[in-house]
């Protein structure tokens, strides 16, 4: 997974140059250094003087064998050259990227290209999720700048942001197919204390639809016992996600972690309907992820990837 580059939000963006609690999310960055040139200095060819000639002995002059030396002396100065231009062209060359060779180029990989993440500020005095201190695993953060912002070039979900920013459980509850999971879900989100549910979707051009939901409960045990551990089993989803006949555990996801984040990754399997699904569930603390990922034909695997990785970094 990459160079997973790496977006800020307007609010979360400013106040990383107030707030010393701003915890940037850095990403790599390509410098390419200067061709160097190489300067090849030629003597020149000291000619003796004329009174030198006249005054020489006929026998130490003899003209044929002064052309035969001049020719000598201007093949090896061409070759000195010419071998001084070959190096500095392959040394320029090989002191390149590969990228910025021409006919060398390497193909993209497939990932988006995501502005640069700033996780959002904590309230003074509060802990980080996974501090010592944070017994409960909580997030004091505000949910709704913990969700992993739109690539470039994507358009944006409305119905998700809401108004506010919060999402009602029934939108989230819309994502399953089958009515019995829906309301079996919904009494154990009542029953585990939900407290609100933030989530953020967007299409990219290709036609990938990316909807990440972030469900916040009241202590990172309720997520751990309750959710992560009933609504997930190892082979394939308890609940059924609309389009998502037959998934299967995605035992091609790279086996990545991030400190904290407990995750599994389903794929659908063949043969599917027109699209393909792919679904991830984080669990972060007191903050249960999902993570729904659809396209016509397949959906790929290193932005699914991609996104699964940079949002459970923000939750870390």
């Amino acid at each position: 997974m990459t160079e997973q580059h790496q977006v800020t939000e307007p609010e979360a963006a400013a106040t990383t140059e107030t707030n010393p609690e701003v915890e940037p999310i850095a990403a790599p960055v390509s410098v390419v250094e200067p061709i160097a040139a190489a300067v090849s200095v030629v003597e020149p060819i000291v000619t003796p003087a004329p009174e030198a000639v006249a005054t020489a002995p006929l026998a130490a002059q003899p003209t044929k064998d002064r052309r035969v030396l001049r020719a000598v002396l201007r093949w090896t100065a061409a070759v000195a050259v010419f071998g001084a231009v070959g190096t500095a062209t392959a040394y320029g060359i090989t002191g390149m990227e590969r990228t910025d060779v021409p006919g060398l180029a390497t193909e993209s990989d497939g990932r988006w290209e995501f502005p640069a993440l700033v996780k959002p500020p904590l309230p003074s005095g509060s802990p980080a999720p996974f501090a010592e201190a944070n017994t409960a695993g909580a997030h004091y953060a505000d949910l709704r700048a913990l969700l992993l912002p739109a690539p470039e070039g994507a358009t944006q979900d409305k119905a998700l942001s809401g108004s506010d920013g919060w999402l009602k459980t029934e939108d989230y509850l819309a994502e399953y197919a089958q009515k019995e999971d829906r309301d079996e879900l919904r009494q154990k989100l009542v029953d585990s204390g939900l407290r609100h549910i933030a989530a953020r979707g967007w299409t990219t051009p290709d036609g990938t639809r990316t909807r990440i939901y972030l469900l916040q409960f009241g202590t990172a045990a309720v997520v751990e016992k309750t959710l992560a551990s009933d609504a997930i089993a190892y082979t394939s989803p308890t609940y059924q996600v609309r389009g998502a006949v037959d998934a299967t555990y995605d035992e091609d996801f790279p086996e990545v972690a991030v400190s904290g984040i407990a995750r599994t990754a389903y794929v659908e399997a063949k043969p599917y309907g027109p699209e393909q699904v792919r679904q991830a569930y984080l669990s972060a603390g007191d903050v249960y992820a999902v993570i729904l990922q659809t396209r016509k034909g397949a959906a790929k695997a290193v932005p699914f990837q991609q996104t699964v990785m940079l949002q459970s970094q923000l939750l870390g």
